[in-house]
Formats: structure tokens, sequence, C-alpha cells
């Protein structure tokens, strides 16, 4: 999109320096550890970094044990396992935890969150979502409990920040015996009804990639309560090795631990994450108030919840959709006066050098899991994936995918940026 004649953006000129989603944050601090790493010459995957983070998230969150490892999917795969392998008992070598059996998963999300079932040869079956929290459906998850009864996983990530209606997702499993992974690798100090995220799962994962509320650079962090689940995540995360004398291996096991060094910035991170949400949440309300009087509507939430607003998001009126269409890698508008779709939107942020993103594609409609089951409010509703225009909404994923956008939410980004950023969405609806 080429906004230079388009009357609608006269005035406006592109940004000298790019308006990005969501970037590291660094205040001097994580130098510090990095430093004392290098210097005492613990650079690799044992170090007072890893312990100082591993005690400083399990105290902050709430849960007994944490485990440093080298990204949120390396933890989300290990805490995985350790729920396969307690639901199914251990497998023989070149076979997954879950081999064969079928888990229930969050359906919009990143694939992070989903890929794990497939590494370990387990089956996803989509939950489609809700407008309420833009989370797993607990309606649909019960219906999906109804269509395959024999489940005992759940696969639950808390979007953008948000967390789900987890209470009413932990009854459900709870009636049918099935155990709970929880993805809070968006959602880094939201709370639920008072309890952090991160507390809900048997176990439970955190992430600390480059454009999370704290970074370090990479890394992930698995949480439980069971040292029994601590001690083997930490075993299979340094290839398994057993102790002996000599290089020994009963098991399968994996390159996933946390460097010292990536401990350290993250070290220097953890200080000032209630800043950084604080900051977040800030953004949010600059949105929802300079976007107030536009078809327009923010992420939500429930009051019993507290998101840490990693990413603020809008959504678009259905009666204030100009024509869009969408292909598997390209998309296509109409322009129409008083309308708009995050095609456009998109377009004309970047045009000003300002970051933005369409909501996560769910995965029900990623070719790569096209021949799985998705389950909606109303029942299977993959026959009818397409069907999130029609009055009943039997698609909830596909329409917020449909009609939302990932505004930059950067915490270094100016007020006055950031009105700049609202007038540019208020002149695509012009």
């Amino acid at each position: 999109m080429d906004c230079r004649n388009d009357p609608r953006f006269q005035g406006i000129e592109p940004f000298e320096s790019k308006i990005w989603l969501s970037s590291p944050t660094m205040h001097g601090e994580e130098q510090k550890w990095v430093n004392e790493a290098i210097e005492t010459n613990w650079v690799s995957t044992v170090g007072r970094n890893i312990d100082e983070i591993e005690r400083m998230t399990a105290e902050l969150i709430g849960r007994k044990y944490a485990v440093a490892l080298s990204s949120g999917t390396a933890a989300l795969h290990l805490a995985i396992k350790l729920v396969g392998e307690k639901l199914y008992g251990q497998p023989k070598v070149g076979h997954g935890t879950l081999e064969g059996k079928k888990v229930f998963a969050s359906d919009m999300t990143f694939d992070a969150t989903d890929n794990p079932i497939a590494y370990e040869g387990g089956e996803a079956v989509f939950i489609d979502t809700e407008y309420d929290t833009w989370n797993m459906d607990p309606i649909a998850l019960e219906k999906a409990f109804e269509l395959y009864p024999e489940v005992r996983l759940i696969v639950v990530a808390h979007l953008y920040g948000t967390p789900g209606k987890m209470d009413e997702i932990k009854a459900i499993a709870d009636r049918h015996g099935a155990l709970i992974v929880e993805d809070a690798a968006e959602s880094f100090l939201g709370t639920y009804k008072g309890i952090q995220t991160g507390c809900f799962g048997e176990v439970s994962i955190f992430s600390w990639n480059g454009n999370k509320l704290i970074t370090g650079s990479s890394g992930g962090m698995l949480l439980t309560d069971e040292l029994e689940w601590a001690n083997k995540a930490r075993k299979w995360s340094t290839q398994s090795r057993e102790d002996a004398a000599w290089y020994q291996h009963e098991e399968l096991g994996y390159n996933y631990r946390m460097s010292n060094i990536i401990a350290g910035i993250v070290r220097g991170q953890l200080p000032y994450a209630k800043e950084h949400k604080a900051q977040k949440k800030a953004i949010y309300e600059r949105y929802k108030k300079g976007l107030r009087d536009l078809p327009v509507r923010m992420n939500p939430y429930r009051e019993e919840s507290e998101p840490n607003f990693w990413l603020s998001c809008l959504m678009i009126d259905s009666h204030a959709m100009c024509q869009q269409v969408r292909g598997e890698k390209e998309s296509l508008y109409v322009t129409e006066s008083g309308k708009s779709c995050p095609t456009e939107i998109l377009a004309a942020l970047t045009f000003f050098h300002v970051e933005g993103r369409p909501i996560w594609k769910p995965m029900h409609m990623q070719p790569i899991y096209q021949m799985n089951a998705f389950v909606t409010k109303n029942g299977n509703g993959r026959a009818q994936s397409n069907a999130y225009i029609a009055s009943n909404r039997i698609d909830v994923g596909a329409d917020i995918f449909h009609r939302g956008v990932c505004l930059p939410s950067d915490n270094k980004m100016t007020e006055e940026q950031q009105d700049v950023v609202i007038d540019i969405i208020h002149r695509c609806f012009e």
C-alpha cells in the first residue's frame, strides 16, 4: 500500500525509526549478570544465574519448582512429555508418550503450543475459541469430551496475556479425569481470580523470547509442584545422562537446558517485570480511549482477570468490515468509505514504518493440521470451518482472525508515537 497519493493520509510522515510490535527492553543490570558468568567462566548450562532465576520465578509465581530451559517450546515439549508419561507410561525409544492418543488443544494460538503434541506422537483435537477472552471455550471443551471421552490431556494457552476461564476448564478436566498442561508463554504476571497464570496446570510454562514481557533473548521456564517431575525435566534437558562416571544413557534425552548467559539476561530482567506490565497496560488503555469512537473493540478480558497486556489488539465490528479475501500467503481488500479491514490497517501501518500483525491464524485452518478434528460449542466444526460469517458464529477463532489486528505494543513507544498510530487507524475508516 502506497499512502503517498491517498488523501486520507496527507500530513502524516513515516517514522524515521520503526515502531515495533514488542521489542526487548534492556535496563543495564542484564550486563552485570552476563559479565559475572563470563568472568567466572560459568557460561554453559550450569551456574548461579540459572539457580537464581529458577528460585526467583518459582517464588514470584507461587510454584514449588521451576526449571530453566532453552525456549518456551522446549519447556512445552518436556511438560507434555511429563504428563504423557504419567498418563500412558514410558514409551519405547523412538515412540512418543502420546503415540496414537488424542489431546485437546487451544486452537487460536502460535503453533508452538500444539506442535509438541505431534513431537510425542499425539493427535491434537482443536477446541474453538470464545469471544469473552479469545481463549479456549469451556462449552466447546465439554462438547469435545462428549465426542472423544477417552481423552486425558488438555493443552491450554492464555492468548496475548489474557487468562482463560481456568475455573471452568479445570472443573471440566477434573470431571473427565484429564490433566492440564498450561501454556502461559504470553501471560507472565497475568492473574485469574488473584492467582498467577502458571499455577493452573499440572505442568506450566513461560517463554523468555525476545518479544515477551521480559526476555532472555531466548529461553523458557517449566513450572511444577512435583519434585520428581522437576528433576526428570532437568535430566531430560541435558541428554538424560545418568549418574555415572561415564556417559550412561537409559532413556531419550534432549539438549534443552538454558545457558548461564541467557539466564543472566533473565536475572537482570525479572526485577522490571511489573514495571513492564504497567507500561503495557497504559498502552492498552490509551488505545481503548483513542479508538473508542471507531467501530472496533479491544481484545477483551473479564473482570476476574488481570492480563499482563502483552499485546494490545482490536477487532473490527462486522458491519464496518470492507471486503477482504485471504489466501494461504496473500490477501486482497477493497477500500470502502467508513469501513476498513485488517489487511488495510496493516498495510497502512507498514507504510509508516509501524509493525502490526494479524491475529494468530487458528490451528484448524493451518495446512499442516487440516486433517485434525476441530470442535466448536455446537459440535464437530471441521465441516463448516469457513462458516464464521454465519449468524450463529459457529467458528469463533476464524472470525477473530478475519476481523482482528495486533497493534504495536512496544513499551518504549511514546504517547506521541502512539497518538500517530491511532490517527493512522482512524484514517483507514474515512
